[in-house]
């Protein structure tokens, strides 16, 4: 495999004896002419990026850029608030997997989301994470510009590697918080979701135009696809826009720009979309292009990020079936198709299970699709696994709460954001009568978990509103809420419980994951039909339904719950194992092997990267 050396203003390549040679911070850097050399005499940390040795199947072979606000990397690097990060950073890592050439790109948040601290009243608290970025993460040595309120704002970069010894995926973490920056201006890349709609916007600015640029600096020459997960980079198409034809718009090739960009959506509410008033656009980010063809793009009354990615994207997706025709409900006119979300089937595997697959199906980690095998699997081995891991999630509970749970209750998990939508509190609609339904049906117990966003008033009642029902009814039902949900805790939580609950308001769930993850270690979902469960929900097979395929019913969906609860899903797991333990192996053979990243990523690289 050959190396070559490139010239950092122009991209060139040089050989390593030319003469045309100079040392800038103990680099010495070649170039190809003296124009390039006194170019770069005058700005050096704008070129220097190319002064790396650019590998031909490394930087220069990627030809996916894949643009999120969050990635979950490892649960020590507070990149990440929840299921958007989450399922970046499981697509990625199938990515990684398949060899599918693509660089992610992102940020690197030194004060993360927050740490949550609930007080005995269910009030919680944040705190800020404070994160220095040390090993794996590794320093990148080039700095781009991007124009924040007028001012010129030095971004850095940050890499971190997914994948093995015979194929890494880089993924580039954006940060500001170096020296030539002001106080203010280092502190951009600090909070994931904080401040306010400045704040936010400076932040899109940064990933969307600041991520293509330092891409440029890089070495990555070869993109092909600009794929953005949800609209918070999709200023990034204003880039390609000036990158692809200069400063003039007669010299703008729309349609080019388009055939490049590929766009997600995972919100199917119109108020989830971020949107900016254009007063306040021109002060923060200025107009990268002019105040016509921005409008024209992004909407005239306000800037409407998705919209801008929408207006300049060639494959538009929804992330399930029923949240493409909720999308283009929102977006009428607008071609958008589906690809269903999928989890990392390795990470989200316990090890029990991992242990079990291995010997039954050794192939699953590279074809997650082998799981449909499970059904070969003896009950009496998946029932081991499962005592295992729900052994493992109530030494955690013990740990966290000093609360010793049940073995032979049912263990219903619950662990998401915290938010009104998802109705945490819906299975409490009528405490006396589950209550009686433990009593005559067999015994349950719950465990919480989930953040609420500061600014979420309404989620944080629901967290208040579980911690009270668990003082109320904890005699004969025990409910803890564990405080400070993590990737290590979710992968407890998503293999210890008996049994998942997932109760959003219709159709305001675009997808869901963690009911995927849940089936990947044989724990059958009872859940609304929404989201991803329209698509996975098999009567009694795969799980149980809360309610109709409608709209949501609080009272009708509470009732249905209780009722199946009660007739239906206790009595199967008290006193018919062998029912219980047939839908345990239908989660895993039709759900696991179906909801994973493997399969997505294929999809996307079919339909979306390669169409």
């Amino acid at each position: 495999m050959s190396t070559n050396l490139k010239d950092p203003v122009c991209g060139m390549v040089v050989l390593p004896d030319t003469s045309l040679a100079l040392v800038y911070e103990g680099q010495t850097i070649r170039f190809c002419s003296e124009y390039c050399r006194d170019r770069f005499k005058q700005n050096p940390r704008r070129y220097l990026a190319a002064t790396e040795r650019i590998d031909d199947d490394a930087n220069e072979g990627r030809r996916i850029a894949y643009f999120t606000m969050e990635v979950a990397l490892d649960r020590d690097i507070p990149t990440y608030s929840g299921g958007l990060g989450v399922l970046a950073g499981d697509m990625l890592r199938a990515c990684a997997d398949l060899h599918v050439p693509a660089v992610g790109v992102s940020m690197l948040w030194r004060k993360g989301y927050f740490e949550q601290v609930i007080d005995p009243d269910g009030r919680q608290r944040e705190l800020p994470v404070n994160f220095k970025p040390g090993r794996p993460l590794r320093p990148l040595a080039p700095h781009v510009e991007v124009s924040i309120e007028g001012r010129t704002v030095c971004v850095r970069a940050w890499q971190y590697d997914l994948g093995d010894g015979d194929f890494r995926l880089p993924v580039i973490l954006l940060d500001t918080d170096v020296e030539q920056n002001s106080e203010y201006d280092r502190s951009h890349t600090d909070h994931l979701y904080g401040g306010d709609k400045n704040d936010r916007l400076a932040q899109e600015t940064i990933l969307g135009i600041g991520g293509v640029r330092m891409l440029q600096a890089l070495g990555y020459c070869g993109i092909q696809r600009f794929h953005m997960n949800e609209g918070h980079a999709s200023l990034l198409v204003l880039e390609l826009l000036k990158w692809q034809g200069g400063t003039e718009p007669t010299d703008w090739d729309f349609e080019d720009v388009r055939q490049r960009c590929i766009f997600t959506t995972h919100t199917p509410v119109p108020a989830g979309h971020d949107q900016f008033d254009w007063e306040s656009v021109e002060r923060v980010a200025g107009l990268p292009v002019s105040a016509d063809v921005f409008r024209m793009l992004g909407g005239q009354e306000k800037l409407n990020m998705t919209l801008l990615g929408l207006n300049l994207s060639r494959y538009v997706n929804g992330v399930a079936q029923r949240h493409e025709e909720v999308s283009r409900e929102m977006f009428p006119g607008y071609p958008i198709h589906h690809i269903t979300n999928g989890v990392h089937s390795a990470t989200w595997t316990c090890e029990s299970f991992q242990r079990l697959y291995d010997e039954y199906i050794p192939d699953w980690r590279k074809d997650p699709a082998m799981l449909r095998k499970a059904l070969n699997i003896p009950n009496q081995e998946i029932s081991a696994a499962h005592t295992e891991a729900k052994a493992r999630m109530f030494a955690l509970v013990k740990e966290k709460t000093g609360r010793t749970l049940s073995d032979d209750a049912l263990t219903i998990g619950f662990a998401r954001r915290a938010t009104a939508y998802k109705r945490a509190g819906l299975v409490f609609y009528d405490p006396a009568r589950l209550v009686q339904i433990a009593r005559t049906a067999g015994p349950l117990q719950f465990v919480f978990a989930g953040k609420a966003h500061p600014q979420d008033k309404g989620g944080k009642r629901e967290i208040e509103h579980i911690i009270a029902i668990a003082r109320e009814i904890g005699q004969d039902i025990p409910v803890v809420y564990l405080e400070n949900y993590d990737l290590a805790m979710a992968k407890l939580l998503v293999s210890g419980a008996d049994l998942w609950l997932n109760t959003p308001e219709r159709p305001m769930e675009a997808s869901g994951t963690s009911g995927m993850k849940a089936a990947h270690n044989g724990v059958p979902s009872f859940s609304t039909l929404d989201g991803w469960w329209i698509e996975g929900h098999i009567e009694g097979v795969t799980g149980w339904s809360i309610g109709s395929s409608a709209t949501s019913d609080p009272q009708g969906d509470a009732e249905d719950l209780l009722n199946k609860l009660e007739s239906v899903i206790l009595p199967a797991f008290h006193y018919n194992r062998d029912r219980w333990m047939d839908v345990m192996r239908h989660a895993i053979a039709l759900n696991a092997s179906y909801f994973n990243t493997h399969r997505m990523v294929q999809q996307y690289v079919t339909n979306a990267y390669l169409g």
